[in-house]
């Protein structure tokens, strides 16, 4: 799931500067396995691709221009018929509105969905992470920026393939993020918690699907203490106070979570009553310097990684061993170069990169180009 790079356009009013892309050139290799704290190590970028044994190409190709109205990209999912749902929040010029886009099978792009305005807050729908329930309806991330815990779940009810108009599932967020559904469960992001201390917090939460479906559930004034509240992720960047990102499952039903300023990969281990029995971090390495969007391949049983921060994409094994799949300098995108990739889908042997295009200062992107492009890195089993 999704993704908090669009947030960074509001660094001078909320104080988040990004500054971890500085020092040591990364070092190939593997990370290290399950380890107790996080770490945000800096370290400087190359600006040509990291040729990796196993890598399906070591560069990203262009994959589709999207056209005007569509300036920043973010969250993906997959529906039944190979269509691809791509959120549009749209942050880089936010008079061209919020929506959902559709792009076909056979790739071409059309709007999905027109999305209104929050009725607390006044502003346009937010959308992050989206994905597809057992039933076939939507859930969607409406991340609110102004307002106190404002930010919500939607659902969009499907029939014959058509969007209905979206409702309230679940308020009271700081700010909800990725979304996935899993096992009669949806699992949500909560990317800040209480962001004044040190180190600051984040977490992830979990709803029945059967329960989302009698009426609206707003989560506790203290979300750590709700009973859908799964675990904290501490956030060890002083700088960036961004944390639980995007989310995926392994085969075996383990979460993992990307940390997104401290660039580590967690996982939730549970028992057999779903009961959390462990939560660490499962996954680092010096060149992963940001954990954003997930997806899990379950052929080769890895971890694909969005890095928004280095334009990477990795692959990380059920060993914690990390691998760089591509990574690219600054680019507008017109080259198939990845432009601040914020989430991974995998459509057959396609790779698709959502490139949120968001300036962040310390990131490899330096300015926000038009028009803006997917990325893919074609697979290979």
């Amino acid at each position: 799931m999704s993704k908090l790079s669009h947030i960074f356009t509001l660094v001078t009013v909320l104080a988040f500067v990004l500054a971890a892309t500085t020092g040591c050139p990364p070092a190939e290799g593997p990370a290290s396995g399950p380890v107790p704290g996080a770490t945000s190590a800096p370290a400087a970028v190359p600006e040509e691709p990291v040729a990796v044994a196993g890598a399906p190409s070591g560069k990203a190709e262009l994959f589709l221009t999207l056209p005007a109205g569509c300036n920043t990209p973010d969250g993906m999912c997959l529906l039944e018929d190979g269509s691809v749902i791509l959120s549009m929040p749209n942050f880089n010029n936010m008079e061209e509105g919020a929506r959902l886009m559709k792009i076909t099978p056979d790739n071409k792009v059309e709007t999905f969905l027109e999305l209104g305005k929050h009725p607390e807050t006044g502003d346009l729908v937010g959308p992050l992470g989206v994905c597809l329930a057992p039933n076939g309806d939507l859930f969607l991330a409406d991340f609110q920026m102004n307002g106190k815990k404002q930010s919500r779940v939607l659902r969009i009810p499907m029939k014959d393939g058509k969007p209905g108009e979206p409702v309230p599932a679940i308020e009271a967020f700081h700010v909800s993020n990725a979304v996935i559904c899993h096992d009669g469960y949806l699992y949500v992001s909560e990317t800040q918690i209480d962001v004044e201390k040190e180190p600051g917090t984040s977490g992830v939460l979990r709803f029945k699907l059967e329960d989302l479906d009698k009426g609206v559930i707003k989560l506790a004034d203290d979300v750590t203490k709700d009973p859908h509240f799964l675990g904290i992720i501490e956030i060890h960047n002083k700088d960036v106070k961004f944390g639980a990102d995007g989310l995926c499952f392994d085969k075996a039903g383990n979460l993992y979570c990307g940390n997104f300023a401290d660039g580590t990969l967690h996982r939730f281990e549970f028992d057999k009553d779903g009961k959390v029995k462990s939560n660490e971090i499962f996954a680092t390495a010096d060149f992963m310097k940001c954990c954003d969007g997930l997806f899990f391949n379950p052929k080769t049983e890895e971890v694909y990684v969005s890095d928004s921060v280095t334009n990477a994409i990795h692959a990380v094994a059920m060993d914690a061993t990390v691998r760089t799949l591509a990574r690219n300098g600054d680019t507008d995108g017109t080259d198939g170069g990845m432009d601040q990739p914020c989430e991974v889908l995998l459509r057959g042997n396609e790779l698709i990169v959502s490139n949120m295009d968001w300036p962040i200062p310390g990131c490899v992107n330096k300015e926000y180009n038009e028009p803006c492009t997917l990325s893919v890195i074609r697979i290979t089993d």
